[in-house]
């Protein structure tokens, strides 16, 4: 990595470390994001098998690891956040299938590869690809850690319509029968350049970190270049009927034409 990316990556592991404890509070086992857009569809395309060995990347406090554990998976779990990790550790002290949580960070090649060649049947990152700073040699390193033939499942913010320079907006039209209607859109004004801005996960969380935002053929791109192959892909949004909560102008019903998350599935060859 270059100097900067190794800077970023070191702010965004301390940031990560400072709002462990907020985070595992907020987020315990899952909110409506990982419940109604992200798992179901991590579960079609993982579609795990009891007894497989999974690695979950970028692990945060063991919420997925937890899930992928109860389908009766071998799970090996990794975060680099220290506190994170301490975090999954506690929650899952009472699980039946233990889990082999590790403090390990998601750029460093070595260490990654030093969890075994050909050893997993599918691999997990959940929700964290847009918070690793460089995430070629996590690439690198499942073209060699999976089984071939092998599966590696992703969610993260849709790169298209969810991101730094986007706007919700609410716009009152006629329809084709001359009555007002309200028509909720997403404006997006910066989608190829690759950027970097401090945000919040959780409103209030304690400290900002960093977000890296990637347009697909990056994205994609850098899993292409390590020798993967993409097979699966859905674009989650919510239904029609999901209430809209405080902010009308947050993800929510209004909003079900526009996939807020995307999941998808490589493979080793």
């Amino acid at each position: 990595m270059t100097e900067d990316l190794m800077n970023a990556n070191e702010e965004t592991r301390q940031a990560w470390n400072q709002n462990a404890a907020f985070w595992d509070e907020h987020m315990g086992e899952g909110n409506d994001f990982v419940n109604i857009l992200e798992w179901p569809a991590i579960e079609r395309l993982l579609a795990l098998k009891p007894g497989e060995t999974v690695l979950d990347a970028a692990c945060g406090n063991g919420l997925t690891s937890r899930r992928m554990a109860a389908l009766g998976a071998q799970v090996v779990a990794f975060d680099f956040a220290g506190d994170m990790i301490a975090a999954a550790r506690q929650r899952s002290s009472g699980q039946s299938t233990p889990i082999d949580y590790r403090v390990l960070d998601a750029t460093d090649e070595p260490a990654l590869l030093a969890l075994g060649t050909d050893r997993f049947d599918a691999a997990l990152c959940n929700m964290a690809l847009m918070d690793i700073a460089d995430i070629r040699p996590l690439m690198r390193a499942l073209a060699k850690l999976l089984h071939p033939g092998g599966r590696f499942v992703f969610s993260l913010m849709h790169p298209c319509f969810n991101g730094s320079k986007l706007q919700h907006i609410a716009e009152m039209e006629e329809d084709q029968e001359g009555h007002l209607v309200t028509v909720y859109s997403v404006k997006v004004s910066q989608y190829l350049t690759p950027s970097v801005e401090r945000g919040e996960a959780l409103a209030y969380q304690p400290s900002k970190q960093l977000y890296f935002f990637r347009p697909l053929q990056v994205l994609l791109g850098a899993g292409f270049e390590a020798g993967l192959v993409m097979d699966g892909l859905e674009e989650p949004a919510f239904p029609p009927d999901y209430p809209p909560g405080r902010n009308l102008l947050h993800w929510n019903g209004k909003f079900s034409e526009i996939p807020p998350v995307m999941v998808a599935r490589m493979r080793r060859v």
